[in-house]
């Protein structure tokens, strides 16, 4: 019996001991520490694999003998004798600080501090029989925050943080060379630390090493409880994580406060999903600590690991609520090499174990979904984590022009591309030689998505805009739409791609985007009506005017029309005291009362010129009595290609110069199939053209200037639409190299002289 015993805190590694420890209710899964550094292993008369992990011992009556050295020095490192302070080669640096007291009306407590290639220890004075007041143990997985200005400004001093394992100190000087120096020096003591392990990697190590060997493996699971599934709370992380506080990073404003600490609690959230009666909120919000702490994905794959092996009663909903978070982390978060081979060990274990079950159901979906996951921008949905949980697939549905929708099957690893290619398929757009696209948008703004981009990322973003404004009508949606324009005269006319030309000339119409007069725009606004309602007739429901025609015309003309109109003067009653307070207050009065006269009649002849503008575009309506609709979407698009930049996506550009000295103000930047055009707004013909064989490089130059250099011209354009830009410009030039045949590269529609096109490094936008 008493071999039993001591065979029950055995490892499957050579040499590798777990001293027992006498914690209360703590259970054995606490993990531990430990420095795999050859020198301590050879000063304690150890192979390099004869590793004793150990923890400081207590006794019945309180702490041990050693309570006097820190109890992190004790359990990691080499005890050192308590008092005198010797000179010897380990000192690194030695010198005043303040150290930061908390509890007390002192605040600071001047200290003699002694950094050794060990640890960082502070004494009462600087005297040789100095006693030592605190150590703190530097490992690899110690943290120095550097001096910062705030602290300067706050205390007077400049400050720096070290964090340890079991506390940490906040240490202060005058000087900030000083507090730099100190700074780096402790850093790079624990850079030259080796790293530190768990019993869990340690133990997976194994796993792997011994995987073809069932009874080894078997060995390791029955003789480690903390692989296995536990009821008990954790009580540290299962994998090492850096000491410190994560209130100096981009995440402090979310409220996270370690990587430790956020591990347990993690841990509490997947004992908590067993009882939830809707796990999904539990589960979203474990993927979101995930998304923005990185480094805790490895951790939480441990730990689902941990809960999901040698389970009491496996294939019951509380147990399985486990796999179904299991099933979500592998669709969103992939993790790093070696938990990754860990975990399809784990899977296929226990699919042999559990045949026929709903763990191998899971086992099995989740080693599929290992092999897609290529990492996600977002958290998945609700919709989506309730279709996850049941092993489904979402159906995604595609808008395209002329008010059509597909419903598409998709999973969390669909992109656009896919999705892209699927509805050239139901649409029969195969053979067409333009380039489509998927764009997301609402009534107000739309913008094209990559084509790597992931679907389920899009539908989340949705959700959260829905969720924002419950209530909006102008919801956002996907589309399907041409993106290149580079064939547009051989379309059949009985094809679906008619309507895309039609529909999406008619969008640049409205957007003001069509130089054209305003007889042709009224007679483009007949043909809509046409086309949508068929025949006149005083019983048909009409359109709106803005759905019709450009909304800019009608302001510009009303606009024009109430600046000619003679104002009433305004009179100051006669009763009205003199002075300059109550000048000054009639002033603004007056001014104010001109203003809202000033919009009410130009809110009027707004209305007139709408009212005047719609009866002309009424009568043009009459005039197509008969004509079919395909007869008129023809036409349509016939009048719109008199342009001679029709196919150009116009972008509007704040401020444009070039390298000759020329600048100009509130432009259109078009991207065509074959050029870059600049054109003055509701200008037909371009100011400058530059083909694409004469590009040499283009891409983002800052924040807000997109550049495109051209043999010896430069172009630099001020817009918000530097991202759109380039990637469209990028699909044309790819498209462009693909068609043409090498014999055919010759001239100026050569797009391949010298040097491949560049794209400039992009900034962050």
């Amino acid at each position: 019996m008493p071999l039993q015993g001591f065979c029950s805190f055995l490892c499957c590694r050579h040499g590798f001991t777990v001293l027992g420890r006498d914690y209360g209710e703590k259970e054995e899964e606490e993990s531990f520490e430990l420095r795999s550094k050859e020198d301590e292993a050879t000063c304690n008369g150890r192979g390099p694999l004869d590793i004793t992990l150990t923890q400081p011992g207590r006794t019945a009556n309180g702490p041990s003998s050693r309570s006097e050295i820190p109890e992190e020095m004790r359990s990691l490192i080499i005890e050192k004798s308590k008092g005198a302070i010797e000179e010897d080669a380990e000192t690194v640096v030695k010198g005043w600080l303040y150290r930061e007291v908390r509890g007390g009306w002192i605040k600071m407590r001047r200290h003699w501090f002694v950094l050794t290639q060990d640890s960082l220890d502070f004494y009462t004075s600087n005297e040789k029989n100095a006693k030592r007041l605190g150590s703190l143990v530097l490992t690899s997985l110690c943290s120095v925050i550097w001096p910062d200005k705030q602290s300067y400004k706050e205390t007077g001093n400049w400050s720096i943080m070290v964090y340890g394992r079991k506390h940490s100190y906040r240490l202060y000087t005058k000087h900030f060379n000083e507090a730099v120096h100190w700074a780096c020096a402790i850093q790079k003591v624990i850079d030259s630390k080796a790293p530190v392990e768990t019993p869990t990697q340690l133990l997976i190590r194994d796993i792997q090493e011994n995987k073809c060997n069932a009874e080894a493996v078997e060995h390791i699971y029955n003789h480690n409880p903390i692989l296995k599934h536990t009821e008990r709370p954790l009580y540290s992380s299962l994998l090492p994580f850096p000491y410190g506080s994560l209130e100096h990073t981009v995440h402090s404003a979310k409220g996270y406060t370690t990587l430790r600490d956020e591990a347990v609690k993690i841990f509490n959230s997947l004992q908590q999903l067993e009882s939830a009666q809707d796990p999904v909120p539990l589960i979203q919000g474990v993927l979101q600590t995930c998304l923005d702490l990185r480094p805790l994905r490895d951790e939480v794959y441990c730990q689902l690991v941990k809960q999901t092996s040698g389970t009491p009663s496996p294939d019951t909903p509380a147990q399985l609520r486990y796999w179904q978070l299991l099933s979500c982390m592998s669709c969103t978060f992939l993790p790093s090499l070696s938990v990754l081979k860990y975990l399809h060990f784990h899977l296929k274990r226990v699919q042999s174990q559990y045949p026929d079950t709903e763990m191998d159901n899971y086992s099995a979906f989740i080693s599929e979904a290992l092999g897609k996951t290529k990492g996600r921008e977002c958290v998945p949905s609700w919709e989506e984590i309730r279709i996850l949980i049941n092993r489904q697939e979402m159906i995604c549905s595609v808008h395209y022009p002329g008010q059509g929708c597909c419903k598409l099957p998709i999973s969390s690893h669909t992109t656009a591309d896919e999705v892209v290619k699927k509805m050239k398929e139901r649409l029969g757009l195969q053979l067409s030689r333009n380039i489509f696209a998927l764009f997301e948008g609402n009534t107000y703004k739309e913008r094209a998505v990559g084509g790597s981009t992931i679907v389920a990322d899009i539908l989340t973003r949705f959700e959260n805009l829905a969720a924002r404004e419950p209530e909006s009508e102008h919801q956002w949606k996907l589309c399907f739409k041409l993106y290149c324009f580079l064939d547009t005269d051989s379309v059949p006319k009985d094809s679906i791609e008619v309507t895309f030309l039609f529909e999406q000339s008619h969008a640049m119409v409205i957007q003001g985007h069509l130089p054209a007069s305003e007889e042709d725009l009224q007679l483009l606004a007949a043909l809509r009506l046409q086309s949508l309602n068929g025949d006149f007739s005083t019983h048909t429901p009409s359109s709106r005017l803005e759905e019709l025609f450009p909304s800019h015309i009608i302001e510009a003309r009303a606009l024009a029309s109430a600046r000619t109109a003679p104002a009433k003067p305004v009179r100051c009653p006669a009763s009205f005291l003199t002075g300059a307070l109550h000048a000054g207050l009639w002033n603004h009065t007056a001014v104010h009362k001109i203003k809202a006269e000033d919009d009410l009649r130009f809110r009027a002849r707004l209305k007139e010129e709408g009212a005047s503008m719609m009866a002309s575009i009424v009568e043009s309506w009459k005039t197509l009595q008969g004509r079919a609709r395909e007869d008129v979407m023809s036409v349509y698009i016939s009048v719109v290609k008199q342009w001679p930049g029709f196919g150009s996506t116009l972008y509007e550009i704040d401020f444009y110069i070039s390298s000759t000295g020329s600048f100009s103000q509130r432009l259109w930047l078009g991207v065509a199939a074959t050029s870059v055009s600049l054109y003055r707004q509701g200008d037909p013909e371009p100011l400058e053209s530059i083909h694409y064989g004469q590009i040499s490089s283009y891409g983002v130059s800052d924040s807000t200037t997109f550049k495109i250099t051209a043999g010896d011209r430069e172009f630099l354009f001020e817009t918000s639409k530097l991202n759109e830009i380039a990637q469209l410009m990028t699909a044309y030039i790819t498209s462009a190299h693909r068609t043409q045949r090498p014999s055919q590269r010759t001239g100026s529609e050569n797009f391949a002289l010298g040097s491949p096109v560049q794209e400039l490094s992009s900034h962050p936008v």
